[in-house]
């Protein structure tokens, strides 16, 4: 079997054990509470202040570059007002502390004190430490911050770290395929069975003009047709960009060895299994 293919099966089989865990901090309460008791306004607000904090006090232009997913505008609402009263380190640190305390509680003190867990964060933070950082920029801020001793901090870490790696990678792979954010947004709508896309979570309330532009270059390129659905040329580039995403994303998993990952996946499955079942909140 083909080394490459086994370490990209590997990639994406982590992507769907290690996600669950980064969720928390998007879906739980305890993240955003730390973050508005530091002062920040709106959710948004600390958002963009904690996930930018690792790129140190840069421009908003660098975080939209960085980030790639949000409309033209977007993190400038947030970047750099958030940080005008709250030092970027306080923010990262709620963040941290705030997700960490969110998977404590949805594991319970039983799997969240069990060796196992120790042992996930233990190879988790191998593989997350591992990895070159040339090219990926969110990643590398990541790699800057101190890695935390408490293990279910160090396991929600490290799974980030490992997070901002494939999106990172993520980045470049729509790139290649000259996707866009908002673009890159319709498809994954398309992907989930949403429709009309526009009616996306993370884009309806873009300006209508906005997301007929979209819509209207993803058709004139044969990606979705007349009625907003996908295409076969839109589903294959989907596809092949999720494909390159996993590719791209399975350097860190090189430093682990076969055993190795077989214990990982092992001790994450009932880990990432509670989270899974409680939506990650």
């Amino acid at each position: 079997m083909c080394i490459m293919w086994v370490m990209t099966h590997i990639a994406r089989r982590m992507f769907e054990l290690l996600e669950p865990i980064c969720l928390v901090t998007f879906f739980a309460d305890e993240s955003n509470a730390e973050l508005a008791a530091l002062g920040h306004r709106t959710y948004w607000d600390g958002y963009f202040a904690s996930r930018a904090a690792p790129l140190g006090r840069v421009p908003a232009e660098v975080v939209h570059a960085a980030f790639y997913s949000f409309a033209e505008g977007e993190a400038a609402r947030h970047i750099p007002s958030a940080w005008e009263t709250i030092p970027p380190e306080a923010s990262l640190a709620a963040r941290e502390r705030g997700s960490a305390a969110s998977v404590r509680r949805i594991l319970g003190p039983e799997l969240a004190g069990s060796p196992g867990l120790v042992r996930a964060a233990d190879l988790t933070t191998k593989a997350a430490t591992s990895a070159p950082m040339t090219g990926r920029v969110m990643y590398a801020g990541m790699r800057s911050v101190a890695v935390p001793s408490d293990p279910v901090a160090r396991l929600w870490h490290s799974a980030t770290m490992l997070r901002e790696h494939r999106t990172d990678g993520h980045i470049a792979a729509l790139l290649g395929a000259r996707i866009g954010g908002t673009e890159a947004h319709v498809l994954s709508a398309l992907e989930m069975g949403i429709h009309p896309p526009e009616s996306f979570g993370r884009i309806h309330h873009l300006q209508k003009e906005r997301l007929a532009a979209v819509m209207a270059g993803l058709r004139e390129r044969g990606l979705v047709d007349a009625d907003g659905h996908f295409t076969d040329a839109g589903r294959e580039t989907k596809q092949r960009i999720e494909d390159l995403t996993d590719d791209l994303a399975a350097a860190p998993y090189e430093a682990l060895s076969p055993a190795e990952l077989d214990e990982l996946i092992a001790e994450l499955e009932p880990i990432t299994a509670v989270l899974v079942a409680a939506g990650s909140r």
